[in-house]
């Protein structure tokens, strides 16, 4: 790939981070006709998302459905001995898909022409910056654009560090073997996701949230599907629980846990803390550029992806919530077009969120919580999967399809998924959303039979009084 340690004098484009939101910007760039220079420390190009993230825990989660399925066709007549499970080669494949996604990344950004500077880089002022590697300064180089793309990282509990036995998110993904026990701290999607995981691969698995319920902020629904079916696969899930102490010793971590009943101490082999992440906008030197950061330290920025500084843009993690990959794509691409004097704008009418737990969780546009806190009049329809053929055939009765639309145009304004393949259906969604359907659309449009996808027309359907 077109890699050097010599750094440019000078950059017409400057990609800071090689995430979805880096290297999408960086090819959108270069098709585009600009000079692109792309800096990331990785050899290739994917970020938290291919390296430690997106990509390794859906591998991971895969295995997880296999062992699942497995356990669960003896209902349906066709039984398996229990599978045998070598952590050693599942982790080995894992590190094959991410190689096979990294490696197709950095041939493209050879066959793109973009110069790949490996290393660290700070900004010095509005147009010059440093780029270091393992703590040593390499070169500075001036640019004309900047793009800075440097992600997100998780967030430990104050006092903690990470160990052996206390993970985060990467160190969970590493997969180094299954323990006996595992308290995942958080009851987010990928607390959700990655304790699936080690459920399905032998763990005990307890899950501790300090709100009233999982998935905070996703419709109540959706939740509930997905709870049942997790109450059989984990050990235990306490809700308006919180961690008051953490410690490890000999054997295993000892965690406090307090609720309105009092407290207990409870002693688990591994602790994942898994409570959230923060954007990467610390050492790179912004403030010399004349760039602020707000109180979450997000980096403020306008339709076009631009910062208070015009001519350097930030998508993906840093520029604010929600941190999706995908939405780092679609910041990309404007960013990329404005910064070659296109004309673009970022302004999605609705970006999907997916939680690939089993069964998956996808919802985009308005829920119904949110329009109860807007005091926003809609109409709802609710299908549960039971009576879909496809389901049936599945094997599986779980699932939950909702459809929201302004009572008085009949505008989509919402959908919501719980089931086998929700993350594949939401896309309909967003499409829906995008094109300004209405519920007549989607009552018009033929979907497939027998197909779970038929369920979002069947909700449309229950929007009509008959």
């Amino acid at each position: 790939m077109a890699e050097t340690n010599t750094i440019p004098a000078k950059a017409g484009l400057v990609v800071i981070g090689a995430g979805p939101g880096g290297y999408h910007a960086a090819f959108k760039a270069a098709e585009l006709g600009l000079e692109v220079t792309l800096i990331d420390p990785a050899e290739n190009p994917g970020g938290v998302c291919l390296y430690r993230g997106c990509i390794p825990s859906k591998a991971l989660l895969h295995v997880a459905k296999l062992v699942n399925e497995s356990a669960e066709s003896e209902a349906i007549g066709v039984k398996f001995a229990p599978p045998e499970i070598d952590v050693d080669r599942v982790r080995a494949w894992k590190d094959e898909v991410i190689g096979k996604l990294t490696g197709g990344l950095g041939m493209k950004v050879q066959q793109k022409k973009i110069t790949h500077v490996r290393g660290t880089a700070r900004l010095t002022g509005p147009s010059t910056l440093q780029v270091s590697a393992a703590g040593e300064l390499q070169g500075e180089m001036t640019f004309e654009q900047a793009i800075i793309a440097t992600g997100s990282r998780p967030i430990m509990l104050p006092g903690i560090e990470a160990s052996d036995r206390i993970v985060d998110s990467t160190g969970a993904l590493a997969l180094q073997d299954v323990p006996g026990s595992l308290l995942v701290v958080g009851g987010g999607y990928i607390g959700l996701e990655l304790g699936s995981v080690y459920a399905a691969l032998g763990s005990k698995v307890s899950v501790v949230e300090m709100t009233g319920g999982l998935l905070p902020g996703c419709d109540r629904d959706l939740v509930s599907v997905l709870k049942r079916r997790l109450d059989k696969q984990f050990e235990s899930i306490m809700l308006s629980t919180k961690v008051a102490a953490i410690k490890e010793q000999k054997g295993g971590v000892k965690v406090t846990l307090e609720d309105k009943k009092g407290s207990q101490e409870r002693t688990f082999d591994r602790v994942l803390i898994s409570i959230g992440r923060r954007p990467n906008t610390e050492n790179l030197g912004l403030e010399a550029a004349g760039i602020e950061v707000d109180a979450k330290g997000f980096v403020p920025v306008d339709a076009q992806r631009r910062t208070r500084v015009s001519h350097i843009f930030a998508v993906g993690d840093i520029a604010g919530e929600p941190m999706l990959a995908h939405k780092a794509y679609g910041e990309a691409d404007v960013a990329a077009e404005a910064a070659a004097g296109l004309k673009a704008v970022y302004d999605p009418r609705a970006v999907p969120a997916v939680v690939f737990t089993d069964p998956e969780v996808a919802w985009c546009g308005l829920t119904e919580t949110q329009a109860r806190e807007q005091g926003r009049k809609v109409l709802t329809a609710k299908l549960p999967w039971r009576g879909n053929g496809r389901t049936l055939t599945l094997g599986r009765e779980d699932g939950i399809t909702k459809v929201i639309t302004d009572p008085e145009s009949d505008a989509v304004l919402g959908i919501a998924v719980a089931g086998p393949g929700a993350g594949e259906l939401i896309a309909e969604g967003v499409l829906a959303m995008e094109m300004a359907a209405t519920g007549e659309d989607l009552r018009k449009t033929i979907h497939p039979h027998p197909t779970l996808s038929e369920t979002v027309y069947e909700a449309a359907r229950m929007l009509v009084k008959e």
